[in-house]
């Protein structure tokens, strides 16, 4: 007993099971978790590892290169690219996907314990999982920032403590928050500043008081026995930072001389590094990261709720706010709620499209309900599987709103035409169902078929549109079990047969034998068969769309990257750059100039920073990017920066960068290269971005000391010695840690009374042979220049130039330029070991195109070999294959239509849109053959067997394709928030459609009518529910 048949012996059984269906939907739908883009898995570990006080090239040789000695040849690693810089060093390791992250994050801890001992005053490295900065599995969920209330006394800095452990705490404890990054300063630090001149005086030595200093610790003697009790013995040893001035170094006459005689000691904090600035005042900036799988609106919603009552409450009492500048619920709830509206209009289309065929509003109440219930089932298996609602998924439901429709139309359609005969309604539903089972069967399976290959892709494009995938698999399988059960089981009782219009149906069959007519004879079917295989080929290679790699969806902020003059300490960067970026910015945050800003901020970091600027009307949003570029950023001395409008695919490596990374091991060619690079890209891009990483400017001034080693000798000391006296009279020389009970801060000694190099020279330094010398008497002090960082690439030195192109240029034409107009010139300056390498956005898209062309491939192969096996003949199954691909060339059209009012490349998810379209254009073609052969089946030669099936299966191919375009037609042609991320998928999908009529009707009828009937024995009237294919051919 087949399905259909127990539906409908048990009616009952069918509405219990809608109704489950309904409720548990439902249920679902509120429990998903809502999210702007699917989660990706994106295979990194960072390391970093800071060191107090050193410069690039000591990080480099020190830290950076022993950590990478240790972690090459990783398992599963692709790429390690590292950077070292003032104070610290970056590793980021990227892994191919399916290694196991967490066997893996084991092994670089395992491996990193086995690095050689490091500087005394290096911290040890931290291993992340993930890229770091909130990237990788952690995205930042929100940005907020704390600031003074008016009144409130100190600095921002002053109140650091107060929210690490206020604020941190009460936002971690949030399911879903990953972590809080709170940039709050400086730590403070024991200071020990020595006057050089009077510690020479006194004749005391700096090396002296830094071993005395750093001596003075607490010491465990253990436990002892006193009679019947035991005691633990300590020595306290350790100086309290206000007793630290009492320490004596030496005895003279018989008066000591203490610390506080040489020195001034205080708890501070260290050197200023960093800027934060929030609608025009001083802040703390603080990061939350979301963990992975978390709900992002629900997370946000608990997020800010915390963030009210700290306002409202321990805030408030210390004199301080707290106001959110990036609320990614904004553009989430924007772009959600416009691919829902969208959904819901294709679904009044498709219902539209509907009654306008069957002007039966039974009927088309009856094939609507397929929409319902195929989506609801939808979201049951999304939360099954743990997927999320977000663009990708809910546009996968939008496309699958008209592809739902197609089962129920073809078997009401079949149902009211048997019905029309006067059979009983039970046998009507019955045999009507039973007759294009096979069909539906067959188109389903190849619908779901073409989706494997992007079901199983692995890589960051599989991962990102497999929910539209499984959204459209789910909702098509779900679509033909209710065609099979629900819409029989209701159709044979409730439709009323209704016989079409004399003259409507004449039109159909006119349509048809007017079909037939066009290829009548074989010289007319000859020529249509080559004309209408060689004009879509040649049409599609001559119309064919640049390529590109993931759409451009803008966020509605500016976003800039600030280039400082290169060696200007914080206090020059605040007085000279920031300070006038915040008087350009301010009038339009007060809303003296528009458009007005709502909010903004500007972080800096050593050699960099970046603004954020969001309109309070967003659609404004391009002339807050040009007032930018051409107010904000302009006309500072030594001054650059860089202003874009933020691209939210940028985390997963689309934000349309092409890098080009130059390498070598002669520092001086590897600079001079990328430079001619840089100038070139300028020149070819006129006024795109072009950036380089580090900066090839050798313009970071130093002062490099160099050793008299005689001189040294002499006055008994020696190289290491003498290099402790450099650090002391520089950042200071590490001496240890002091503990309080809470916290944990470096005790730090560094020599003081020198502004410039020539005061350094004449520093007084006191030797061990008791003779005080000038520093210069011992070293040369000279003037120089270096780099600011140091970029490493899989081990070798590197300066990444990276291009992003105007946004009108696809990534196919900009890469072909560089190849074309800067390469050659490039290669012609590197030195003899250098290389050019790609990456970035070029890189990914080079590996998509190539994993797209054999996804499209392989679902070809898959077509033909569902087709072959369900039609049991390969010739036929061929034929149909071969009209599939030419219905491409209508969404090439279509494409370069759109390009005529709005930029419109091949990007990824277009590519992913004629993938779509080989599942549904082959349906058409299934039916087709299916009919056919069941005409000749019946005794019926081929002509009339092939007009028949015309005759027949016209009206349900005209509704399944105009429900499909018309369902989608919403996604391609409104405009919103996001829109451009599925507006080239539905115009592949559209066109694609549209044009597949032609082939479906007229090249394959002429490719049917090709060969002759195979003599078959006329089934039975009883038997004549048999749905297995046979050949035609």
């Amino acid at each position: 007993m087949s399905i259909t048949e127990r539906a409908v012996k048990n009616p009952a059984g069918v509405a219990v099971a809608v109704a489950i269906i309904t409720l548990f939907g439902l249920f679902s739908l509120k429990g998903l978790p809502v999210q702007l883009f699917p989660d990706i898995d994106m295979p990194q570990i960072s390391v970093f590892a800071s060191w107090r006080a050193a410069s690039p090239q000591e990080v480099e040789s020190e830290i950076l290169d022993p950590m990478e000695e240790v972690l090459q040849g990783m398992p599963g690693m692709e790429v390690m690219s590292s950077n070292a810089f003032n104070g610290g060093a970056w590793i980021n390791m990227e892994f191919t996907l399916g290694t196991d992250m967490q066997a893996t994050l084991m092994e670089v801890i395992g491996r990193l314990n086995r690095l050689p001992s490091m500087p005394a005053d290096s911290d040890p490295p931290v291993v992340n999982l993930g890229g770091g900065g909130g990237g990788g599995a952690n995205q930042a969920l929100s940005w907020f920032f704390v600031q003074l209330l008016p009144g409130t006394e100190g600095s921002i800095e002053d109140y650091s403590q107060f929210v690490m452990d206020t604020v941190k705490p009460k936002l971690e404890s949030i399911d879903g928050v990953a972590g809080v990054e709170i940039n709050a300063g400086a730590p403070e630090e024991l200071q020990i500043t020595i006057d050089p001149y009077r510690a020479a005086e006194y004749g005391i030595q700096l090396g002296d008081i830094a071993a005395r200093a750093s001596r003075s610790t607490d010491v465990s003697g253990g436990f002892v026995d006193v009679g019947r009790r035991q005691y633990t013995l300590r020595f306290e040893g350790r100086y309290d930072p206000m007793q630290f001035k009492d320490l004596i170094l030496e005895w003279r006459e018989g008066r000591p001389i203490r610390l506080g005689d040489v020195a001034d000691v205080q708890v501070a904090r260290g050197k200023k590094t960093q800027i934060a600035i929030q609608n025009g005042n001083p802040a703390m900036s603080l990061r939350v990261d979301r963990a992975n799988g978390a709900n992002v609106l629900g997370t946000l919603g608990l997020v800010k709720e915390a963030v009210a009552e700290l306002r409202d409450g321990p805030l408030a009492g210390a004199g301080l706010d707290i106001q959110q500048s990036f609320d990614a619920s904004v553009f989430i709830k924007r772009a959600v709620n416009m691919v829902t509206s969208n959904l819901l209009l294709g679904i009044l289309f498709a219902v539209g499209v509907l009654w306008l065929f069957l002007r039966d509003t039974r009927a088309t109440i009856l094939i609507a309900t397929a929409i319902p219930i195929s989506l609801l089932s939808t979201f049951i298996v999304l939360d099954f599987t743990g997927r999320s609602l977000n663009v990708i998924s809910l546009a996968g439901l939008a496309f699958a709103v008209g592809m739902v429709l197609d089962a129920a139309i073809v078997v009401s359609e079949n149902i009211l035409r048997i019905r029309e005969r006067g059979e009983v309604p039970s046998i009507a539903a019955l045999a009507g169902t039973s007759q294009v089972r096979g069909a539906l069967l067959a188109s389903t399976a190849t619908t779901v078929a073409i989706f494997l290959p992007v079901l199983f892709l692995q890589d960051v494009e599989g991962q990102l549109f497999a929910d539209l995938a499984l959204t459209i698999s789910i909702a098509v399988v779900i679509s033909l079990v209710v065609a099979l059960t629900v819409l029989p089981t209701v159709a044979g009782s409730w439709l009323k047969p209704k016989k079409l219009a004399k003259g409507e149906s004449q039109g159909w069959s006119n349509l048809a034998h007017s079909l037939m007519k066009v290829s009548s004879t074989g010289k007319r079917r000859l020529i249509l068969i080559v004309s209408l295989i060689s004009a879509p080929l040649l049409a599609s290679w001559l119309l064919f769309p640049q390529m590109d790699y993931l759409p451009p969806v803008k966020r509605d902020a500016v976003d800039a990257f600030l280039q400082f003059p290169p060696g200007a300490n914080v206090e020059t960067n605040e007085k000279e750059v920031i300070s006038k970026l915040v008087d350009r910015l301010q009038p339009y945050m007060d809303g003296v100039k528009e458009p007005a800003l709502k909010n903004y901020y500007i972080l800096t970091w050593p050699g960099g920073g970046t603004i954020g600027a969001r309109a309070l009307d967003q659609s404004r949003v391009g002339e807050l990017l040009e007032i930018v570029r051409t107010e904000v950023l302009v006309d500072i001395p030594d001054f650059q920066g860089f202003a874009m409008q933020g691209n939210l695919f940028g985390g997963f490596g689309g934000g349309r960068d092409i890098s080009m990374h130059i390498q070598s091991a002669d520092q001086a060619g590897l600079y001079a290269a990328a430079g001619e690079a840089q100038a070139k890209l300028r020149e070819s891009f006129e006024g795109a971005n072009v950036q380089t990483f580090p900066s090839i400017e050798l313009a970071e001034p130093e002062l490099r000391v160099f050793p008299d080693d005689s001189r040294i000798n002499e006055v008994g000391m020696d190289r290491r010695g003498v290099a402790s006296l450099v650090r002391t009279l520089g950042n200071g020389l590490w001496l240890g840690e002091y503990f309080n009970g809470e916290n944990r801060m470096d005790i730090i000694m560094r020599a003081d009374g020198w502004n410039t190099p020539e005061q350094l020279a004449t520093t007084p330094i006191m030797t061990p042979s008791g003779e005080v010398v000038p520093l210069g008497e011992l070293v040369t002090v000279e003037r120089a220049t270096g780099p600011g960082q140091v970029r490493r690439v899989n081990g070798r030195r590197t300066v990444s130039v990276n291009l992003s192109p105007p946004d009108n240029v696809s990534l196919e034409t900009a890469i072909a330029q560089i190849k074309a107009d800067v390469e050659p010139g490039l290669r012609a300056v590197l030195p003899a070991d250098g290389s050019v390498q790609y990456g970035g956005s070029a890189d990914s898209l080079t590996e998509a195109i190539k994993t797209m062309g054999q996804n499209f491939i392989m679902a070809l192969f898959i077509l033909f070999l569902l087709m072959a096996g369900l039609f049991r003949s390969p010739k036929d199954s061929a034929l149909v294959i071969m009209t599939i691909p030419l219905a491409g060339v209508g969404g090439i059209i279509a494409i370069r239509t759109l390009n005529l009012v709005a930029f419109q490349p091949m990007d990824l998810l277009t590519m992913i849109g004629f993938i779509i379209l080989l599942g549904l254009v082959v349906n058409n073609a299934i039916l087709l053959v299916d009919q056919t052969r069941r005409a000749e089946r019946k005794g019926m030669n081929r002509h009339e067997a092939v007009e028949n099936a015309l005759r027949i299966r016209l009206r349900p191919i005209f509704m399944s394709t105009l429900t499909s375009i018309f369902g989608m037609l919403p996604l391609l042609l409104l405009p919103g928030e996001g829109s451009v991320i599925y507006r080239g998928l539905a115009a592949s999908i559209v066109g694609g459609m549209s044009v597949s009529l032609i082939f479906t009707l007229l090249l394959l009828p002429c490719m049917l009518r090709l060969g002759k009937a195979k003599q078959v024995e006329i089934v039975a009237p009883e038997t004549a529910h048999r749905t297995t294919l046979e050949s035609v051919a």
